[in-house]
């Protein structure tokens, strides 16, 4: 039985590499350090099928060192200490550390990744991870603070026409037969960016055609789907895509269909924790001032959830799921943050007011830090009007408060406070 496509397909180098080009592009960070032979620990996040294993085995190819692959998957503590023993054993002293590459880090528990810890600390191996998730939340902070971390994004448009016309050109197989590619919007649509999904829509499709000439078109690809849902997804990518439809079924205020999602990735296998974690998201990005108390909820099913664990736990991820599909929505905290992010990047480093930046020693108080600034607490209702922002941004407005019942209170206690500055 031949390989699959996208494995067919796998690039061998770097210029036959295709995306990422902000790490491996010329100059780019992590071409720098594999072109110079010699990588520091680095944890590759991004979603699925945009290049991080294969990274991985290009600097295998690519450097004369030792490289060992784990998979958190399969592999326990005895494995990561036998592969650091083999290391260990193995390496002269002038030469450059052995690698290991842990393919899904995030699923490594605390005691596999501290049982790396100290190999990595000492420079016995070069650690390489890949993670789909937010390491923030899934690698310890001591491993964490001795890798960079870089972020791979998904395949832009152009990318993945790159790779389409590559794989009908190029590959033993596809090369053999006459393919035309007289449009792309569902391969592209359906792969969602992820390489390896866009091939293995293409390898149904042509696989299914036994016809001398093989002409791809939307209806095709629609057609092959909708006969095969799964083939396109033989490595679990759906779980991305189920995610998003439980979150937007949350964001639409539809209970049936959260709940559904929700039963799709209990049925799954998905990890409860995962699950929990987008709930504490949803709850703060799509309910958020509307009704604060949703937070409160999402972080308590997070916790019994830890706490109790499966089948249990299915139940407070059920009322969280409701609860948060069924409330009022706000997403005024979220695009505020986003409008600040955007404004700093925008104006840079704005100074501090005086009145408000901290005095802890004499001579700042005689530099004017802290002069003039009143304190809220000995004025009426708690508050009298002041600069906060700093002198080139005054009257910038990054919050604009929305409409519902809980926020309304909260956006006219601003325009009492504020006056014109708040009225829309």
């Amino acid at each position: 039985m031949s390989q699959p496509l996208a494995e067919r397909l796998r690039p061998r180098t770097l210029d036959d590499y295709i995306g990422q080009q902000h790490l491996v592009g010329e100059g780019a960070i992590l071409r720098r350090m594999i072109d110079s032979g010699r990588i520091s620990s680095f944890i590759l996040w991004g979603p699925p099928g945009v290049g991080k294993t294969t990274l991985a085995q290009i600097i295998a190819n690519r450097l004369e060192t030792p490289f060992y692959t784990l998979s958190a998957v399969t592999s326990g503590v005895k494995d990561v200490r036998d592969v650091i023993e083999k290391a260990q054993k193995g390496r002269f002293f002038n030469e450059a550390s052995p690698i290991l590459f842990i393919d899904e880090i995030h699923r490594f528990s605390k005691s596999q990744q501290d049982s790396l810890l100290g190999a990595v600390e000492r420079g016995i191996v070069t650690l390489i991870g890949a993670t789909t998730e937010n390491p923030s939340f899934e690698v310890i902070r001591p491993l964490l603070s001795r890798c960079q971390l870089y972020v791979l994004k998904s395949l832009e448009k152009d990318d993945l026409l790159q790779l389409l016309h590559r794989a009908v050109t190029t590959d033993i197989i596809l090369k053999e037969r006459d393919i035309e590619l007289a449009e792309t919007d569902a391969l592209l649509r359906f792969s969602g960016g992820d390489a390896r999904k866009l091939l293995n829509i293409l390898e149904l499709v042509v696989e299914a055609d036994a016809s001398e000439k093989v002409v791809v078109n939307d209806e095709i690809v629609l057609t092959r789907l909708q006969q095969n849902p799964l083939a396109y997804d033989k490595d679990g990518e759906m779980h991305y895509d189920i995610i998003s439809a439980f979150i937007k079924s949350i964001r639409g205020s539809d209970p049936d269909a959260a709940l559904y999602w929700l039963a799709r990735m209990i049925e799954g296998g998905e990890d409860p924790k995962f699950i929990a974690r987008r709930l504490v998201i949803s709850a703060a990005e799509d309910i958020g001032l509307a009704n604060p108390n949703a937070l409160l909820l999402a972080n308590a099913a997070f916790d019994a959830v830890q706490k109790i664990g499966w089948p249990e736990g299915r139940i407070p991820l059920a009322e969280c799921t409701v609860y948060l599909a069924t409330s009022a929505k706000s997403n005024s905290a979220y695009l505020g943050i986003d409008a600040a992010l955007d404004l700093v990047r925008r104006t840079g480093n704005q100074p501090v007011p005086l009145p408000i930046r901290n005095a802890p020693t004499q001579l700042m108080k005689e530099l004017g830090y802290h002069d003039g600034y009143k304190y809220p607490h000995d004025f009426p209702g708690h508050f009298t009007p002041q600069q906060y922002l700093p002198d080139a941004l005054v009257g910038e407005r990054l919050w604009h408060g929305q409409h519902s019942p809980s926020e309304e209170k909260l956006y006219e206690r601003m325009v009492a406070y504020w006056g014109g500055r708040y009225k829309e």
